[in-house]
C-alpha cells in the first residue's frame, strides 16, 4: 500500500501565482496504434456529422496563401474539430483561447505558428509537437491552414433536426413500471469518450450492468426530473434518451441539435418534471426546448447577437452550461461569448419569455450553491464568478476569484467552520481553490466574495467535489504536465480549514489503479448516492488500460478498482440521484 502523504501550503486569504505549462494533454488525442482495429474504440464511427467530418471547401484564395490541396485541408479540419475548436471556436474568434483569425495569424507568421503549435505556451496551449501528440507534417499542416480563411460550417435548423430525430421506443410502448432490480439511485452513468459509449455501473457492486452507444465524447449526462430517463450529449450534439425502466436500459429516443455541443438538461419545477429537455449547442449558436417524452424538437432560439459589454456583433455564441431552476419554471442558459445568461421561461414555450441578464464574457460551467437558490457560474477567460439569484431572476454578484481561469465543474459546497456556507472553485492557470461564501442571511459580510484560498497539487485542475455528508474536499489536476500530480488528487479536511495551513492529503490514485502504461490521468471525482465512496476516473489512451478507482470517504484507503476492457478512456461520471437531486 503507497503511503498517503500530506502536505502544507500557505492559505487563508493569501495570493499566490503558478503558471501553468500544459506540457501535454489527455490521452483522448493520442492517435490510433498502427494495425489496432480491434478494440470499442477503433469500432466506433462518429453519428451523423461532426464538424470535422463536414467537407468543406477551401474558402477563395488569396494572392498570398500558402498552397495547401483539398484533402489536406479536410484532413486540418478535423483536426482543429477534435483539438481546438473547444477552447479558439469554430470560427475562431477566441473564447478560452486566443482568437486565431486571419488577420492576427498572418501578422505572425507560419514559423511563429508552427513553433508555437510545437511547444505551446505557459498560459495554456498544449505543446503539440513536442508532446507526441501531433507528427511534424501534422504542425506544418496546422499552420498553413490557420492562415487561410475558416470555412463557415452549414446551419442547423428545425428540418435538419426533425430528420435525425429518432423515436426508438414510443413512449406507450415503453415499461409502465421498472422492470429490472437495478437500484436506479445509486447507478453511475460513466462516459467512455473515445469509445462513443457510456457505461452503466452499479453503486453497490461496482457491476457494469450495461455499455451503450452514444455520440462522440459525450460531455456530460443529466437525469429526467423522475429519475427514469438519463439523457446524454456528446461533443457530435447527439442526443441519446435512455429509459432505466426498462429491463436492458437502452435509448429509447435520439437526436442531433447541431454539429458541437456541450449540454442537455430536463425541466424540474413542479408540474413539469419530465415534460421538456433543453439542449445548447457551440455550432451553430442556439438552443433547442424539445418534448421531454420524445425528444421531438419544438423551438429553436439562435443565441446569435451583440456582446453585452463592447455592443459588437458577435457570429458564434456557444452555448455552454445549462441549468434548471428548482424556484421558477426556467432553465438557465449561459451564452458564452456575449456574456449573457438567459433564463428561458418554459411554463409557455409558444410565447417564449426569455430574462437576458449581462454577466461576464467567456461563461462556462458552474452550479448551485447548497440552497438551490443561487446559481455561480465561473467567466473562466475574465477569472471571475457570476452569482445569480434563480428565485428572484437577476443578477446577485459578479467577483474575482484570485486564481487564473476559475474551472469549477459544478463546484463544491461545503461548511466552513468560520464562514459558514461556501461554494468552492478550482483552476485550470494554477494551483488555487478559491472558496467563497454562499450565505447572505447569516454571514452577510462574507457573501459573494472569496473568504479563503487553499492551495493544491498544481495547476491544470477541472473539478472539485464534495459531499453534504463529507468532512472532505477533493482536488483533481489532470492537465498538469507533471505524471505524478496528474495522476493524483488533494483531500483537504473542511473541519481543519480554520487553520492557519490546512493540511491536504495527497492520494495517488494511478498508482492504486495499479497502471504502469502510458500516462494516465485522474479526473472528475463523483460520490455514490450515501456520500461515503469517491470515484475517480484514471484515463489512459484509448489502446491502454484505464481504470476507475473507488475510495473511502471516511478513511481515504483505495476500496475498489474498477477493471475491464469495455472501460475505454472512461472520463465523465455521473451518480443518477446526485445528479437529479443537484447534490454536490
Amino acid at each position: 500500500m503507497t503511503q498517503i502523504r500530506t502536505a502544507r501550503r500557505p492559505a487563508l486569504l493569501a495570493s499566490a501565482a503558478l503558471a501553468l505549462v500544459l506540457a501535454t494533454t489527455p490521452a483522448m488525442a493520442q492517435e490510433k496504434p498502427e494495425g489496432h482495429g480491434s478494440d470499442p474504440a477503433s469500432s466506433y464511427e462518429p453519428s451523423l456529422t461532426t464538424l470535422g467530418q463536414i467537407q468543406a471547401e477551401i474558402p477563395g484564395r488569396k494572392p498570398g496563401d500558402p498552397v495547401m490541396t483539398g484533402p489536406e485541408y479536410q484532413k486540418a479540419n478535423t483536426i482543429y474539430f477534435e483539438r481546438c475548436a473547444g477552447c479558439h471556436g469554430v470560427l475562431r474568434n477566441g473564447a478560452t483561447g486566443k482568437a486565431l483569425t486571419v488577420d492576427l495569424t498572418r501578422d505572425v507568421g507560419f514559423e511563429y505558428l508552427r513553433d508555437f503549435i510545437t511547444y505551446g505556451s505557459p498560459a495554456g496551449m498544449p505543446n503539440w509537437g513536442t508532446s507526441g501528440e501531433m507528427t511534424e507534417e501534422d504542425v506544418d499542416l496546422m499552420a498553413r491552414y490557420l492562415l487561410l480563411d475558416p470555412a463557415p460550417p452549414p446551419e442547423f435548423g428545425m428540418p435538419e433536426m426533425r430528420e435525425s430525430w429518432k423515436v426508438l421506443v414510443a413512449p406507450e410502448d415503453r415499461p409502465t413500471e421498472k422492470m429490472n432490480d437495478i437500484d436506479i439511485d445509486n447507478l453511475f452513468s460513466v462516459t467512455l469518450r473515445d469509445a462513443g459509449q457510456i457505461a452503466l455501473i452499479d453503486g453497490a457492486s461496482y457491476e457494469i450492468k450495461s455499455v451503450i452507444d452514444t455520440g462522440y465524447a459525450v460531455h456530460i449526462s443529466r437525469i429526467s426530473a423522475s429519475g427514469r430517463y438519463l439523457l446524454v450529449i456528446g461533443r457530435d450534439a447527439k442526443i441519446n434518451m435512455i429509459d432505466l425502466w426498462m429491463e436492458e436500459p437502452a435509448t429509447v429516443a435520439e437526436i442531433k441539435v447541431g454539429s458541437e455541443a456541450r449540454s442537455v438538461e430536463t425541466s424540474k419545477m413542479k408540474g413539469f418534471e419530465d415534460k421538456y429537455a433543453i439542449a445548447g449547442s457551440y455550432w451553430p449558436p442556439q438552443y433547442v426546448i424539445m418534448d421531454g417524452d420524445t425528444l421531438e424538437p419544438l423551438k429553436i432560439k439562435s443565441t446569435r447577437g451583440m456582446i453585452y459589454d463592447e455592443q459588437v456583433f458577435h457570429p458564434e455564441p456557444r452555448v455552454a452550461a445549462i441549468v434548471s431552476s428548482h424556484f421558477r419554471p426556467e432553465f438557465i442558459v449561459n451564452v458564452k461569448e456575449t456574456g449573457k445568461i438567459l433564463l428561458v421561461d418554459y411554463s409557455d414555450i409558444q410565447n417564449l419569455k426569455v430574462t437576458e441578464i449581462e454577466a461576464e464574457r467567456f461563461l462556462h460551467d458552474g452550479g448551485f450553491d447548497s440552497t438551490k437558490r443561487y446559481f455561480l457560474t465561473a467567466a473562466n477567460a475574465r477569472g471571475r464568478v457570476a452569482v445569480i439569484d434563480t428565485k428572484e431572476g437577476e443578477l446577485t454578484a459578479i467577483l474575482e476569484t484570485d486564481g487564473e481561469t476559475p474551472h469549477p465543474g459544478r463546484g463544491a459546497n461545503l461548511d466552513h467552520p468560520v464562514f459558514g456556507p461556501v461554494w468552492a472553485t478550482s483552476h485550470l492557470g494554477d494551483d488555487t481553490v478559491a472558496l467563497i461564501g454562499t450565505d447572505p442571511v447569516n454571514h452577510p459580510d462574507q457573501a459573494w466574495t472569496v473568504v479563503q484560498q487553499l492551495y493544491a497539487l498544481g495547476g491544470g485542475s477541472l473539478f472539485v467535489k464534495s459531499h453534504p455528508t463529507s468532512d472532505h474536499l477533493y482536488v483533481d489536476a489532470p492537465l498538469n504536465p507533471d505524471a505524478e500530480v496528474s495522476g493524483s488528487v488533494a483531500v483537504f479536511k473542511v473541519s481543519e480549514l480554520d487553520q492557519e495551513e490546512p493540511e491536504y492529503t495527497v492520494l495517488p490514485i494511478v498508482e492504486w489503479a495499479g497502471i504502469t502504461e502510458g500516462q494516465p490521468r485522474v479526473v472528475q471525482g463523483e460520490y455514490n448516492k450515501e456520500g461515503n465512496e469517491v470515484w475517480f476516473s484514471v484515463w489512459n489512451a484509448r489502446d491502454l488500460t484505464s481504470a476507475i478507482v473507488v475510495v473511502d470517504d471516511k478513511t481515504l484507503e483505495p476500496k475498489h478498482v474498477i477493471k475491464d476492457e469495455r472501460l475505454v478512456t472512461p472520463t465523465g461520471k455521473f451518480n443518477v440521484y446526485n445528479t437529479r437531486a443537484d447534490v454536490y
